[in-house]
């Protein structure tokens, strides 16, 4: 594990040919995603812009936000995206400035990508994933992990007609798996899988804070910021540090049928769970450097409806 020392973080605004680096500034952030298809998103805050800096960024003469943080020797890109609100230059005192971006990524491929394409018999799930691919190239969203799909050949046509985001969920509620866009990259995740890459320890020696605590969605555990933990990732948690939930027995009836085996599947003996949902935070003058990441049991664990439903709101919107 890499020494968690000397913070870094660049932030660089811009619309593909030209970019600014205000990574000198102070620099609010806070980023959200799920395994769902609603796309990741950004909450940004940029303070004592110089005046021309400040008016071009909240022009539309810059679409395109990439967020890189980390430590030295752990430091790699948390968030790629296109800008949808800009607010400023406003003031939060008498001598500090600020701009704040709302930024999501993938929002334009989601929105309003389609696909319009017949497939002949004999073509198979992956075909199917490729259609959406080459509709959603336009947005410059590109394949990332595609798990196996299987090469069992359909016997009739397919005509695929509409927008991508509901081929795509058509396609993984046939197979048994998950999409979703992080970055440039379309993810489509096998139930039974993980996506590529070792089981990251997570304990008060690789920069653990607090103790993980079990819910209803699954675990939850904060660390020091680590761009390595990404959605699917597989982290390694000490069973005996998790802090367990206390049941609600207000209603009987729920707990045994609802409450109770989703409680008792998200503890895994094993302590290996997937991330299905995770955010970073950070303050370049502040104290915020953290990853916090919610998951469920990597063998056995049932997603919880809520976690599936995760609505990405803003946090560091409301200056």
């Amino acid at each position: 594990m890499t020494r968690q020392w000397i913070r870094q973080c660049r932030l660089m605004i811009g619309n593909g040919s030209e970019a600014v680096d205000v990574s000198d500034l102070r620099i609010r952030f806070n980023v959200q995603r799920a395994t769902t298809p609603t796309p990741e998103q950004a909450d940004i805050i940029i303070t004592n812009l110089s005046n021309a800096t400040a008016n071009r960024i909240v022009s539309d003469e810059y679409k395109n936000v990439v967020l890189q943080a980390g430590y030295d020797g752990n430091f790699d890109t948390i968030f790629e995206g296109e800008i949808v609100q800009r607010r400023g230059p406003g003031r939060e005192s008498p001598t500090d400035t600020y701009v704040n971006l709302l930024v999501k990524g993938g929002q334009l491929a989601v929105s309003y990508g389609v696909v319009n394409k017949t497939l002949a018999a004999g073509h198979t799930i992956r075909d199917q994933v490729d259609a959406c691919l080459e509709a959603l190239k336009p947005y410059g969203i590109v394949a990332g992990h595609i798990s196996d799909l299987g090469s069992t050949k359909m016997p009739r046509g397919r005509a695929m007609f509409g927008m991508v985001r509901n081929q795509l969920r058509s396609i993984c509620n046939a197979v048994g798996a998950t999409w979703w866009i992080e970055g440039k990259k379309l993810n489509i995740l096998s139930n039974k899988e993980n996506m590529p890459g070792d089981a990251i320890v997570i304990n008060s020696g690789t920069g653990m804070i607090g103790m993980p605590v079990q819910t209803i969605d699954g675990v939850e555990v904060r660390c020091l910021l680590n761009p390595r933990i990404n959605l699917g990732s597989v982290l390694k948690i000490d069973e005996a540090s998790i802090q367990r939930a206390k049941y609600s027995l207000d209603n009987v009836d729920s707990y045994l049928i609802d409450q109770k085996p989703l409680y008792d599947s998200n503890i895994a003996s094993d302590g290996l769970y997937q991330v299905k949902f995770m955010s970073h935070s950070g303050d370049t003058r502040g104290t915020d450097w953290y990853t916090d990441s919610i998951c469920i049991a990597l063998h056995g664990g049932i997603p919880s409806k809520r976690v599936s439903q995760t609505s990405l709101a803003p946090t560091l919107g409301g200056q």
